[in-house]
This record gives structure tokens, sequence and C-alpha cells, in this order.
């Protein structure tokens, strides 16, 4: 490639650089150590980091990948994934253990490690989210010492002509799949049960690439106006992939989602909080094993094999809305046992 050309794909890149809360974090600092990486990578590696960093990671895009084995010239030893997931992505970043690589990058499948280079593609990889232990400032006044019981939840559906009875019961979902998706707005279910047989699927209201759980292609009778707002919210939504000994959810969107599952940690959370561009492990397979049912404070009996995911809106003690029935926009996710 000619330099002019390798230079002007520089410039492409650092134009699409964070910005940082102080100077000693901020790209200024680490620009002789990215342009060091700049150096050594190749050029079809090159492009595809401009093409990944200036879709925000649309579309799932193969690894980049940078020489092994020469630290030097990289800021205090970081790693070029932490590197460029620190300049593209998050400023506070500072270790590799805070990442968590995507199921489809070919570095958290162990395949890197026969090649001669590491991923350091920024939208490989995911923040690992953690629990808000205390709540924000904000809701303390807010947390009350228990919730009110919760209204038995309503199972039917609209599938686009008739009113359904819906069964979400563990023997629905026995037929090859590893989990069965369920879409609600409010007490209502909306469409079908969404079979995925696949290792992960993508759950969206808008994806200019890809493919999974369409949400904007569920018809329902009426929605109000909260609900088109929730939705508005969802954009490219969350993956959730089935990975050795668990669940993880990697929120794509824009805006937080809320979860809650019987294998959460710390016992007894209600809803753990999951940022954009984080992940979490929202189900633990051994941890389940032999555990009974589960609930809520509160709430009613739930399937043990069960997630619950909410777009945008939290539940709980600490939110004005009590009850996941009370959010606009939520999914099911409906677990079978692993083989």
């Amino acid at each position: 490639m000619f330099r002019s050309r390798r230079a002007g794909l520089v410039r492409r890149l650092w134009r699409q650089r964070c910005a940082a809360a102080s100077p000693e974090d901020g790209p200024a600092a680490l620009k002789p150590a990215v342009h060091a990486l700049f150096k050594k990578l190749k050029d079809e590696e090159l492009e595809l980091l401009v093409q990944v960093v200036e879709s925000r990671g649309a579309w799932e895009s193969g690894c980049v990948l940078a020489p092994r084995g020469d630290p030097r010239g990289v800021k205090q030893g970081l790693p070029p994934q932490v590197l460029l997931c620190r300049l593209f992505r998050w400023p506070d970043l500072h270790q590799s253990h805070e990442l968590k690589h995507l199921c489809y990058c070919a570095g958290g499948q162990g395949a890197c490690g026969d090649l001669a280079g590491l991923c350091c593609n920024p939208h490989h990889f995911s923040r690992l989210a953690v629990p808000e232990t205390p709540p924000p400032p904000y809701l303390k006044a807010s947390c009350g010492p228990s919730w009110p019981d919760e209204p038995q939840l309503m199972e039917f559906s609209y599938d686009g002509g008739d009113w359904c009875d819906t069964s979400l019961s563990w023997s629905t979902i026995k037929d090859g799949c590893w989990c069965k998706l369920a879409y609600w707005e409010y007490r209502t279910r909306v469409g079908r049960l969404y079979a995925v047989h696949e290792a992960s699927v993508n759950v969206f209201c808008e994806l200019p690439w890809g493919s999974g759980f369409c949400l904007a292609q569920l018809p329902a009778a009426y929605r109000s106006c909260a609900v088109r707002r929730a939705r508005g919210k969802i954009g490219r939504g969350l993956q959730l992939s089935q990975e050795p000994g668990g669940v993880w959810a990697y929120n794509r969107s824009e805006h937080p989602i809320f979860v809650s599952s019987p294998t959460l940690s710390p016992p007894g959370l209600p809803v753990l909080k999951v940022l954009p561009g984080y992940s979490a492990k929202v189900f633990d397979y051994e941890w389940a094993g032999g555990r009974g049912g589960w609930q809520l404070p509160g709430e009613g009996p739930c399937d043990p094999h069960s997630i619950r995911i909410s777009f945008a809106k939290g539940w709980g003690p600490c939110y004005s809305r009590q009850f996941i029935t009370s959010c606009p926009c939520w999914l099911e996710v409906l677990l079978n046992q692993p083989r």
C-alpha cells in the first residue's frame, strides 16, 4: 500500500478516538504507543480496523492481528487489545482482565494462540459488568424494605391475528434448541417463541448487518407511547451466547439492559444493570444444577432455568417499577439443560 494511503487510514482512525476525563488517560498520552502499533499492522489489518472503528462494531468482523512479543514502545506495557479498546471505546480501561472476548472472536476460542498475532479488534471485546453495591446515591432514598406482591403473570400473546393461550413451561422447549426467547410488552407476550439453535443469537430492533430475533418484525394490536419510546432505545439490542459453563449477555445497544437470573451473584441481587458495551454471565449451569424454583422478593416462583432482561428500564425496590411486568419491553429466556 502506498505510504500516503496508510497515512490517510491512520488519520481516519485518530479522528475516531474517545475523549478522556483527564490528560493522563487521554489519547495524547497513548499516541506514541498507538502509532507504533499501527505501523506493525499489515495493510489489510489496518483497513479492517478502520472499517470496524468507523462503523462502531455494527457488524461482526474478523480479527485484527497484532504481532506478538514486542512490548517496546507500548505505554506502560499495555497489551495491544487494551491499548485500542482504551483509545476507541473505554478511556478508563486499565487491565486486560476487565475485558472479555466476544463469542465470535477467534482469540476467545483459543484460535489466536496458534497464530503469529494477537487479536486487538476493539469490537471483539466487551467489558465485564459488576453489580452496583451499594446502589447509586440517587436511589437510596427510594429503596424500600420490601416489595408488594406482584399480580399473577398473564400468559397470552398476540401473533398477528388471534390472541392465543401460551404455556412457557419447561417441557415446551425440549426440541433440540438450547433456549427459546419470549418477547413481552408489559404483561402481554408479543409474537411466538423464538427457538435458538446456534451458539449465539442477536436480539435487536435495528441492525444494519446480521441476523437473529428482530423485534421490529413482531406484530402487535396496540402499542402505547411508553412502549414505542422504549422500543426506540433497543437499537442493536443484545447478544446472547451459550459458552462453556453458562450463558452470557452482551449489551450492543446505546442504553442499559437489566437482568435477573437465579444464578446472578451476589445472592439476593434483584437486578443486574449491564451498561452499553458490557457483558455479564447471566446464567451458570453448574450453579443452577439441582436448584429448585426461585423467586425475587415479592414475586411469585419463577422457572429455575429462565432469565429475564428488560430493555432500558430497570425494576425492583430501587426503581419506580417494582416488577418486570411493569417494564414496557422485556425478554424472557427459557433455557434447555445442556447436553
